[in-house]
């Protein structure tokens, strides 16, 4: 509108101006510059709820970091992606309802993801890092792919994958309490012995003793895929120590562990192959010790879940157990 102005003041005709434009591949209308040269013109609603929608958006994705510089003193700011910027159009929309505008529409949420240069992380195709057992030997599947849990510590899915650093490959093994989703335990190591998945294990029974909600392992199932970690002598030794029943997918099958595929993929599409839960490259397994553990917190913690009613695994568990003790 301001070119038009600029190109009348010089004596041109502003159909002759929009006609130029629009050979140029901008397509403006004539009425449209007169009717936004019209004094005391209305602002669409549109306008008003985009422009909020658009702020709240830019907010939640982006957030600012304060450091010293030592060199001078003075105080720097950036900005940087935030992990809620990894979100999608549905979850963007929830996030933007949850945390700012309650009435936003889910076209106003996706126009300004579009003028902002978001689309949400997507996963990619995954890397076999399993190897079953040689000698064939292992549990039974209980879970039968039903992936759902009456209550918490009733079934933990558990699954390891791999992260490349500047020093070599790096293992994360999790564990996965299926009822909210909620990761109990990881673990990282260089080596993919027996101790990447006991460890967590280990963590996950004391995590929930911890939280004041320690494990009946009568009531307890540990499903996993037939890796020869999970089938080892020692491990399996352990599930019976603890009274735990385990369960083991069949040889060469994702969907027996799919809800565990699927967290894989969101680790390595979220924290592995962005900088939002670490600057720069990971570099050795203390740099995939500190993106991990940043990315779990904020996944149990923060992270909008469609299948629990865009709810966070933290909160779906409380709201549980604040049913359980509700007041007649």
């Amino acid at each position: 509108m301001a070119f038009i102005d600029d190109q009348r003041a010089q004596g041109h005709a502003v159909e002759s101006i929009c006609r130029v434009l629009r050979e140029q591949g901008l397509a403006v209308a004539a009425r449209t510059y007169r009717a936004w040269k019209r004094a005391n013109r209305p602002v669409a609603d549109r306008t008003h709820s985009d422009a909020q929608v658009l702020d709240a958006v830019r907010d939640l994705a982006w957030r600012t970091e304060k450091r010293i510089d030592p060199a001078t003193g003075e105080t720097l700011e950036r900005r940087r992606l935030a992990p809620e910027g990894l979100y999608g159009r549905r979850k963007m929309t929830a996030l933007v309802r949850r945390k700012r505008l309650p009435d936003a529409s889910a076209g106003a949420v996706d126009r300004a993801m579009r003028v902002l240069g978001l689309s949400g992380v997507r996963r990619d195709k995954g890397v076999r890092t399993t190897i079953p057992a040689k000698d064939g030997k292992r549990a039974g599947d209980l879970l039968d792919r039903d992936f759902t849990a009456p209550a918490p510590n009733r079934v933990w899915v558990t699954d390891f994958t791999y992260v490349r650093t500047w020093a070599g490959f790096v293992y994360v093994a999790f564990i996965v309490d299926l009822f909210a989703q909620r990761i109990v335990a990881w673990h990282a190591a260089t080596t993919k012995h027996t101790d990447l998945v006991m460890t967590p294990l280990r963590i996950a029974i004391w995590q929930r003793d911890r939280e004041g909600r320690p494990v009946n392992g009568s009531e307890l199932i540990h499903h996993s895929d037939a890796g020869s970690q999970y089938t080892s002598i020692h491990f399996t030794e352990h599930l019976e120590l603890e009274g735990i029943s385990p369960s083991i997918g069949s040889v060469g099958d994702a969907y027996d562990n799919a809800l565990m595929e699927t967290i894989n993929g969101l680790y390595k599409a979220e924290c592995v192959r962005t900088t939002v839960f670490h600057a720069g490259p990971y570099r050795d397994l203390a740099d995939v010790e500190h993106g991990t553990s940043y990315w779990v917190d904020w996944y149990n913690h923060e992270r909008l879940h469609g299948s629990l009613g865009m709810m966070t695994p933290v909160e779906y568990e409380q709201h549980h157990y604040t049913t359980l003790s509700r007041e007649p």
